[in-house]
């Protein structure tokens, strides 16, 4: 392979497209972190009191004291230039239409229509840019008999059939840590309609209007779920089924030190591996594939003696002896932990200031 040319080694992606940013909190800001990211000049206006919410959250004291906002916000809005706008006054909307005049996307989080009413909607703004792509992130899209409900995470994932999925022993649905609808729905969802239609822009020059609801996008990647309902007339519950704990070469494990391990050895090579190292090889024929007793007795007695093997030595211990097996066997780390883990570490995975973590970076390497 031949060595790129500098220019090309040092040209980011999407250098020139200038983003116009109006969203808040989590979603949209997401989205246009990963489009700065890939070389998007990204301008973020914000209303001129209080702002995007997020300056606030989870604000310390330390913070406080460098007239800093949060690392929440810090992180997500790093690298954009900020902008304050009032959209109720005249003089400001016909601001932002003229930023629209020269930009190559906007995207907004508003609930639908609130644009149309303050003066700058789809309409009025194509006018002005008839390239210009817009997207419009919301939790139940910009029609349909929820679009002016108000929502979070927990109520896309609720609705779209997941949250169901994500249960504990009891059935209890466990609320997750990591915003599903949010950042699946709201940002990487919307990332993949503004490239789309920015192809088709620089193609033909009409732009397009882009309706991201995070409801939708969440419910378009329950794929597990829609499956076990296709073939079977419901939904699987945990512990019950081939990829949520009904078989024990694919689960998690408890350790002596209350930490867990991940077992992933879903195919026979990798689960015959794994009783090589727990010496267990009269296992090695007691392997589950989708469609052989998935959560079976004989599965669930197998499964009670793996828990207690691995009860028996901790987790620091687990780790060093699947270290150089190849059977899909990996300890459950901490967030703290990951940080430091060189598997992060060594691919540049943690963006760093003054030696501190500032943002989790781009999960995207491109060859040059």
């Amino acid at each position: 392979m031949t060595s790129p040319s500098p220019d090309t080694a040092t040209h980011q992606p999407l250098a020139g497209v200038r983003v116009l940013d109006l969203t808040r909190l989590l979603p949209g800001p997401a989205a246009t972190r990963h489009l700065a990211d890939l070389g998007a000049e990204v301008i973020k206006i914000e209303d001129p009191s209080p702002g995007d919410y997020a300056r606030d959250m989870m604000r310390t004291s330390a913070d406080r004291a460098a007239e800093r906002p949060s690392l929440f916000f810090r992180s997500l809005n790093r690298g954009k230039t900020e902008m304050r706008l009032d959209l109720k006054r005249a003089e400001d909307r016909d601001a932002l239409i003229e930023l629209v005049r020269h930009a190559d996307v906007l995207i907004e989080s508003f609930r639908p229509g609130v644009m149309a009413r303050l003066g700058v909607g789809w309409d009025t703004l194509r006018a002005a840019n008839p390239a210009l792509v817009m997207c419009s992130i919301s939790g139940y899209g910009q029609d349909g008999p929820l679009a002016q409900g108000a929502g979070h995470d927990i109520n896309y994932v609720g609705y779209a059939g997941m949250l169901d999925q994500l249960a504990s022993a009891d059935g209890t649905p466990i609320v997750p840590n990591v915003q599903i609808g949010d950042l699946l729905g709201g940002a990487l969802t919307a990332v993949v309609g503004i490239l789309a239609a920015l192809v088709d822009a620089r193609a033909t020059g009409r732009g397009r209007y882009v309706d991201v609801s995070m409801t939708d996008s969440v419910f378009a990647h329950n794929l597990m779920a829609f499956f076990a309902v296709g073939t079977r007339g419901k939904a699987s519950t945990a512990g019950s089924d081939l990829l949520n704990g009904g078989v024990p070469c694919y689960g998690v494990y408890r350790t002596a030190d209350d930490r867990f391990m991940a077992v992933g050895a879903l195919e026979l090579k990798f689960w015959q591996v794994m009783c090589d190292v727990i010496g267990k090889p009269a296992w090695k024929d007691k392997h589950w594939a989708l469609g052989q007793r998935v959560g079976g007795d004989e599965a669930r007695a197998v499964r009670d003696e793996l828990a207690a093997l691995f009860l028996t030595a901790t987790q620091a211990e687990w780790t060093e002896r699947f270290a150089d097996a190849d059977c899909c066997v990996t300890p459950v780390l901490r967030m703290e932990e990951a940080l430091q883990h060189p598997l992060f570490a060594e691919r540049n995975s943690v963006v760093k200031e003054n030696g501190e973590p500032v943002q989790l970076a781009l999960p995207l390497r491109f060859a040059d």
